[in-house]
């Protein structure tokens, strides 16, 4: 049943490219959605423009949260950071049950309008998966590598290069697979701080009670998702199996 998930993934790409770049294609399909003749396409900017924006967005904001969660989950699992898991935990835990849109109407104040509040509100939303993945990681390698590491002589910093993060790091990924396709959605927002994202096509329709518009913004932020969830799950099990461990 490969050729199944090798089909669906070609048909999900041809479509998410005609969507970006082909998009008068669905005019006839969309235009049913509107009233009184409302245009059905949007073309106020080039939406492959917007979605390389939204997807630069989340990936830096990805990167960012990414370095900063990893190295927080590495130093509380160390002997010398372990009394600091409860407090990291606290923090990283705000990042998600503080709204993102309560970040930006913080941060524009003193960030002004545009990418740098969004930057912010997603890093801040993202670090939780991957601090949590870096700690279930690590803390799943086998006590008979890190013996045999030992018993190699390798310090401790080279044990956690070369045995503990390369034997972790699919379920490390899980974490940042997790944070990237939750951010592909809250990226949205920050067109309502001025970034440029695919955020700008689904206000648009709200703003005009566009249903082919909000379409259009929402499935192309969908098919990213599930693309993307899907190539990074499929790195996650090469890794697995490279290394033995099963990625959760």
């Amino acid at each position: 049943m490969k050729w199944l998930g090798y089909t669906a993934r070609a048909a999900a790409i041809l479509l998410l490219v005609l969507l970006l770049v082909e998009t008068d294609l669905f005019a006839p399909i969309l235009a049913p959605l509107n009233d009184n003749g409302a245009p059905a396409i949007y073309h106020q900017g080039s939406l492959l423009f917007l979605a390389l924006n939204h997807l630069g967005l989340v990936a830096l904001s990805t990167l960012v949260g990414g370095g900063l969660a990893l190295i927080a989950g590495i130093f509380v699992t160390r002997p010398a950071g372990a009394e600091f898991l409860p407090l990291s935990r606290a923090i990283v835990n705000i990042g998600q049950t503080f709204p993102p849109i309560a970040v930006l109407a913080i941060a524009v104040p003193s960030l002004g309008f545009g990418a740098e509040p969004t930057l912010l509100a997603l890093t801040l939303y993202g670090l939780l998966p991957i601090f949590e993945n870096t700690m279930a990681g690590l803390k799943s390698v086998p006590p008979t590598a890190l013996d045999a590491a030992r018993g190699m002589g390798m310090t401790g910093s080279q044990r956690l290069f070369q045995v503990e993060l390369p034997l972790a790091l699919p379920v490390i990924l899980t974490g940042i697979r997790l944070s990237f396709v939750i951010n592909l959605g809250t990226a949205t927002i920050g067109s309502t701080v001025g970034a440029k994202s695919l955020g700008e096509v689904i206000m648009a329709g709200i703003t005009t009670t566009n249903t082919a518009y909000i379409l259009q913004g929402g499935i192309i932020v969908a098919l990213l998702a599930v693309l993307i969830y899907d190539g990074l799950g499929s790195l996650e099990r090469a890794l697995a199996r490279r290394t033995g461990m099963a990625a959760r």
